[in-house]
């Protein structure tokens, strides 16, 4: 069994900055892609970063030199540092990893989510 913990959400004003962490836990051998994802109300749910096993990084647009997604392989931890938040980066924030388990079976699991409300 997996399991996916967030934290570093909350309220922060526009120009801010916020940091992200979630950390996976239980039967794993390996993890390969590390993402970020991010719903707001009434939106579908966006691809905001990923990572590889490699640390190969890719971004959405709307972030570009803003976030950067980083990863600790001996902590299982992806982290997502935002900067310079914009009223627009207000969302629930999910991380997904696809993670090897102990049977080699790579499966994709999520966070709980965590709340970013950017807002003066």
């Amino acid at each position: 069994q997996v399991q996916l913990v967030e934290s570093g959400g909350g309220l922060v004003q526009p120009g801010g900055s916020l940091r992200l962490s979630c950390a996976a836990s239980g039967s794993i051998v390996s993890i390969s892609v590390m993402e970020w994802y991010r719903q707001a109300p009434g939106k579908q749910r966006e691809l905001v970063a990923s990572i590889s096993s490699s640390f190969s990084t890719n971004y959405a647009d709307s972030v570009k030199g803003r976030f950067t997604i980083s990863r600790d392989n001996a902590k299982n931890t992806v982290y997502l540092q935002m900067n310079s938040l914009k009223p627009e980066d207000t969302a629930v924030y999910y991380c997904n990893q696809y993670i090897v388990d102990s049977r080699r079976t790579i499966i994709n699991y999520w966070g709980q989510g965590t709340q970013v409300t950017v807002s003066s």
